[in-house]
């Protein structure tokens, strides 16, 4: 049975800010720009309190907390933060897979230490971060990348949390459907519609009908939800593309309304390149239509994207030339490709100046 480890930093850039800064320490900062079209990169747990988030524009952050700090990011600091961290990891396995610059899944199965304990391992990862960086991350422990995941954000900030085998099945039934992997907004309202809200309303439909509803997703919905996931930790980890779809009640033939539905397809799909810092060039709608009938149209950009509105300009010209005389739709998709080489610290520079 496999021991798998999801560490999350706390509050992250937020949190490497009020470290170096004491002046920052207490107090609710916002790592971004405070400008119009400003947007909160990381929120400190301060600020928090008052509902501000990440993606959020700076504009409704300081609305909802007027004492709001920004503090411009200093991508080569967090760089640097992280490259320490992941060492800390390779002291216990080679099975390391970074999501981001703030948090990875390890594999310690077998590990450099011998130790059979996963939980040891886990808290004392924790230790040495602190010990290292005096920053906070939470720790999950469990037998899959799912529920590490989930476990991770069980009791934040600098929390531990273990889900063990007996447990994932139950544990699972009462997740909200929002916590699931993959599940965006959109999905989510689908899902209400259904009458699917926590993993226990998953369980009780067939994985055919969940990928009839879902598409691709439907399988994973189908396995998570009962505390199943296969995939391996995957050291050498490249995204390829960041896609997601849906499938319609009712088949829709008129462009206004399948435009809405692209756009809160897109917003997902932004979202998680966000989390990712995978940037491509290239967009992708599907569609397919009534009769089964599937068609893609691409684009690919001279640049990265960076920001959502460039994204969405273009899908939304792209969207205007497909064919809606015949077959009315049945599904729409959205995706990006092509990702850029280039580090993901411009990426976001970028897309934090231009929100």
């Amino acid at each position: 049975m496999r021991k798998i480890i999801h560490i999350d930093m706390d509050a992250y850039y937020a949190s490497v800010e009020q470290r170096d800064n004491p002046a920052l320490r207490g107090k609710p900062i916002a790592v971004g720009y405070g400008e119009a079209r400003g947007v909160v990169a990381t929120a400190s747990y301060e600020a928090r309190k008052f509902g501000v988030r990440s993606a959020m524009p700076s504009l409704t952050a300081r609305n909802k907390c007027p004492e709001l700090i920004f503090v411009p990011p200093r991508f080569n600091v967090y760089h640097e933060v992280s490259t320490q961290i992941r060492e800390i990891f390779l002291e216990y396995t080679d099975l390391v897979e970074p999501l981001s610059l703030d948090e990875a899944f390890l594999d310690v199965t077998t590990n450099h230490k011998n130790n059979p304990s996963a939980s040891l391992i886990a808290k004392e990862i924790q230790r040495r971060i602190f010990e290292e960086t005096r920053l906070t991350a939470s720790a999950g422990v469990s037998i899959n990348k799912f529920l590490a995941k989930i476990a991770s954000d069980y009791k934040k900030p600098n929390g531990f949390f273990v889900i063990t085998p007996e447990e994932a099945e139950k544990f699972t039934e009462n997740l909200k459907i929002e916590q699931f992997f993959g599940v965006g907004k959109v999905t989510a309202k689908k899902m209400h519609e259904h009458r699917v809200f926590t993993g226990l309303d998953l369980k009780q439909r067939s994985e055919m009908e969940l990928v009839r509803l879902f598409g691709k997703m439907g399988h994973s919905l189908y396995l998570n939800a009962r505390g199943i996931d296969n995939r391996e930790v995957e050291p050498n980890r490249i995204t390829k593309s960041i896609s997601t779809e849906t499938t319609f009640l009712k088949d829709k033939d008129n462009l206004n309304l399948l435009t809405v539905e692209l756009y809160h397809l897109a917003k997902d799909v932004f979202e998680q390149m966000r989390e990712e810092e995978f940037f491509g060039k290239t967009i992708t709608i599907k569609i397919k239509y009534a009769d089964f009938k599937i068609i893609t149209r691409s684009k690919t950009l001279p640049q990265k994207i960076h920001d959502f509105h460039s994204m969405w300009d273009m899908a939304r010209k792209m969207m205007k030339q497909i064919d809606l005389s015949g077959q009315p739709v049945r599904l729409i998709g959205f995706g990006i490709s092509n990702a850029s080489e280039e580090s993901g610290q411009k990426q976001l520079q970028l897309e934090l100046d231009l929100f």
